[in-house]
C-alpha cells in the first residue's frame, strides 16, 4: 500500500471534474492549465471506495449503467485527486463478453496508472452463498478479463435472516470464499462484512461469526454505516470490536462508510449523504485517529463513487 502523498500534475478542468467541487466548476470549461497537487500536512483518512457502475450504454448491453464517471480517464482522475489506494470496481457476470471486455482492462490499467495499488473485482449475488461454483466462475472470468489485484465479495445472504439462521449462512459463505480462492489461484480474496457479525456468538462458544469467516479471507472491509464517529452508535464504537478481531487475526482491514441518500442507506443516521464533504472528512479523521493504531488498518473506504461525487458537488 502507498502510505504517502505524491505530487501529481493534472489539468484544472480534470481537477474540477474529478473533485466535483462547486467552487471549481467554473474551471471545468477553462483552458487546461497545469496545477500540482503536493503533499498535504494532513492527508485524508479516505483511502478507498466502492465503485458500482460502468460507462456501458444500457441500450447496447442490459448490464450497462451508462455512467460517464466510470470512463477510465474519469476514474483515474478522481482516484488521483483523492489519493486513493484501493478501488473496488464492480464486475458483471460474463465480464469477458461485449464492451465490458474492453472497458474493464482499460479501467484497471488507468487506475493503476493513477497510483491505485489495489484494484479489486467487486461482485456479489446472494445466491452465490449456496452455489459457490458460480462465485468461482465469476472469479475466473474477472481475472481473465482484466489485471485485477484482488477479488472483493459483497454477498449479503443475511438480509431478512433470523439469528438462528446466521451460523448456517456464515458456514456457506466460508465455503464460497474458499471455492473462489481456489479459482483465484493466489490472487487475494476479500469481503465486505457488517460490524454486527462480531456481536454474534458462534454456537458452541468458539468465538464470533465474524471471527469464523476471517480464516477464509485475505482482507476485510468492515461495514459500519453511521454519520458520526463518536458515541455508542458511532463508527468507532461499531467498528472497533471487528477491527480488533481482524487485527488479531493478521488481516488487513478498512472501515466502510456510506454517502448514499438516507432513503437508500436506511436513515439519515446511517449516511453522510445528507451532510457535507467537510463533515465526512472530519468524522473519518476521528476514525483514523482511534483505529489506526491497530495492526492491519488500511483506512476508510467510501460507499460509493457516484454518491460521493454528488456529496462533493454540493
Amino acid at each position: 500500500m502507498r502510505t504517502g502523498r505524491r505530487a501529481t500534475t493534472v489539468s484544472m478542468a480534470a481537477l474540477a471534474t474529478a473533485l466535483g467541487l462547486a467552487g471549481l466548476t467554473g474551471l471545468a470549461s477553462a483552458p487546461a492549465t497545469a496545477v500540482t497537487l503536493t503533499d498535504a500536512s494532513t492527508p485524508s483518512a479516505l483511502t478507498g471506495m466502492w465503485a458500482w457502475g460502468n460507462p456501458i450504454d444500457p441500450a447496447t448491453d442490459a448490464r450497462g449503467t451508462g455512467d460517464a464517471a466510470f470512463d477510465p480517464a474519469a476514474l483515474a482522475a478522481f482516484a488521483s485527486a483523492h489519493r486513493l489506494q484501493t478501488v473496488y470496481l464492480s464486475v458483471p457476470w460474463a465480464a469477458d463478453q461485449g464492451e465490458f471486455a474492453t472497458w474493464l482492462p482499460a479501467a484497471v490499467s488507468a487506475l493503476h496508472g493513477a497510483g491505485v495499488t489495489t484494484v479489486a473485482a467487486l461482485g456479489g449475488d446472494p445466491a452465490w452463498a449456496t452455489q459457490p461454483e458460480l462465485a468461482a466462475t465469476w472469479t475466473r472470468t474477472a481475472l481473465a478479463t482484466a489485471p485485477f489485484d484482488a477479488i472483493q465479495f459483497d454477498v449479503e445472504p443475511w438480509v431478512g435472516a433470523t439469528d438462528d439462521q446466521l451460523p448456517g449462512i456464515v458456514a456457506q459463505l466460508g465455503t464460497m470464499y474458499d471455492t473462489a480462492a481456489q479459482a483465484a489461484g493466489g490472487v487475494p480474496v476479500g469481503a465486505d462484512l457488517p460490524w454486527w457479525l462480531q456481536a454474534k456468538a458462534q454456537p458452541g462458544g468458539s468465538g464470533t461469526l465474524f471471527q469464523t469467516l476471517l480464516p477464509h479471507l485475505d482482507s476485510v472491509a468492515i461495514v459500519a454505516f453511521s454519520d458520526h464517529a463518536d458515541g455508542d452508535d458511532g463508527i468507532v464504537a461499531l467498528a472497533r470490536p471487528a477491527a480488533a478481531a481482524a487485527s488479531a487475526a493478521g488481516l488487513p482491514f478498512s472501515v466502510g462508510v456510506e454517502t448514499d441518500s438516507p432513503q437508500v442507506a436506511g436513515g439519515a443516521g446511517a449516511t453522510f449523504g445528507d451532510d457535507t464533504a467537510a463533515v465526512l472528512e472530519a468524522q473519518t479523521a476521528i476514525v483514523r485517529s482511534e483505529l489506526s493504531g491497530l495492526t492491519g488498518y488500511r483506512g476508510v473506504t467510501v460507499e460509493h463513487l457516484l454518491s460521493w461525487q454528488a456529496l462533493l458537488a454540493r
